[in-house]
């Protein structure tokens, strides 16, 4: 059956790169932040085996920017998240999980400290800026809340660094996982973060001018030449594979961090001033009765689930698959579900209900590509 089209008008967006983007043949869009994201260029499957062997670029200018700027820019950025920010230092990005007054997840932006009074939160599709603003004006807070022209561009794969090097210099070479540093192009200041939405490696560049994007994706594909880089987007299979959430999908508001597997990202204790502070170090203190697990969906291909299959014990419901999508390395369907505290242990086999019938799904102990380097700081 032919999929119903997408009528766009000014309430949906466009990038500085939406004109290259549409250039480079792309197939399928989402929405998201009231923007077009690039879904697929060649096929799922073609331009995941790409993003593992080659290098592509990708128009990420969806991720906006929260720009957090002022006296009490630390204290209100504290209040958002309950990880301690206090070791977050200028250069640095991290990963923050940032809640509501009752533990739920809001977001899962990376954080990036600029100056002393100055951050950009990088968010995840919803209206975060919203939520930041409300809380800045009912605390009194001295602080800007804005959205700047920022536009980010990822540059994904295992020959992401050599072509970042060609635009920016070698010495980009030095730059640590989730740190960041200024860079000029066409004497215009740029940031540019080894960091991204996949576990291949790569940057993210924060394209600062509107009117220099064109240029800027140019330059990436000239210097990209013979190192066969690609127009490309976040990719569903190795996401999945790689443990990559994302929020509205795998996660929402009615879950907290700790069922989402991000404790790790949570200093509950320590986070002096986080409003969610007191909920989550209940659940904290008691722990979660279901969370986010890695399961292989046996058997032929599935469908990629673009809703909710529901995870039988039997006749029990014991959770929810989330995203899935064969995967040609694995030889398997890779799958990200919802599951309860008493049907998470690995090895344990459950049956899902999916659009191509009953399959039999084993949780698994980790993600798939777990010891990938690219995680989350």
């Amino acid at each position: 059956m032919p999929q119903p089209a997408l009528s766009i008008s000014r309430r949906l967006r466009s990038t500085p790169f939406t004109d290259r983007v549409e250039a480079a043949g792309v197939k399928a869009y989402t929405v998201y932040n009231h923007m077009l994201l690039p879904t697929v260029f060649r096929s799922v499957e073609e331009d995941y085996r790409h993003l593992k062997t080659a290098v592509q670029v990708w128009d990420v200018a969806v991720e906006r920017q929260v720009e957090v700027r002022g006296p009490d820019a630390a204290r209100l950025v504290q209040m958002l998240t309950p990880r301690d920010l206090r070791s977050l230092t200028i250069g640095r990005c991290f990963y923050t999980p940032m809640v509501d007054e009752t533990g739920g997840m809001l977001n899962d932006p990376v954080t990036l400290k600029l100056a002393e009074d100055r951050y950009w939160i990088s968010i995840a599709d919803s209206d975060l800026l919203f939520w930041i603003k409300g809380l800045a004006y009912g605390r009194a807070l001295e602080v800007d809340v804005t959205e700047p022209d920022v536009s980010p561009l990822a540059v994904q794969g295992p020959k992401a660094e050599e072509l970042v090097a060609r635009v920016f210099g070698e010495d980009i070479k030095d730059i640590r996982f989730f740190r960041f540093r200024e860079v000029t192009f066409q004497g215009q200041t740029m940031i540019l973060a080894r960091s991204g939405y996949s576990r291949q490696g790569g940057f993210e560049i924060y394209c600062t001018s509107t009117a220099l994007g064109p240029a800027l994706w140019d330059a990436l594909f000239e210097a990209g030449r013979d190192l066969d880089v690609h127009a490309g987007c976040p990719n569903l299979i190795e996401r999945i594979e790689g443990g990559l959430l994302s929020y509205g999908n795998d996660m929402t508001r009615e879950n907290t961090p700790h069922e989402c597997g991000l404790g790790n990202f949570c200093d509950t204790v320590t986070a002096i001033g986080c409003c969610g502070r007191d909920a989550l170090l209940r659940v904290a203190q008691e722990g979660p009765i279901r969370q986010i697990r890695s399961l292989a969906i046996g058997d032929a291909p599935v469908a990629p689930c673009s809703g909710t299959w529901p995870v039988m014990a039997g006749e029990k419901k014991v959770g929810q698959i989330t995203s899935a999508a064969w995967s040609p390395d694995f030889g398997t369907n890779v799958a990200l579900g919802m599951i309860r505290l008493s049907h998470w242990d690995p090895d344990t086999v459950l049956q899902v209900h999916t659009n191509d019938g009953v399959r039999e799904a084993t949780v698994q102990e980790k993600h798939f590509l777990a010891d990938s380097a690219s995680k989350p700081n």
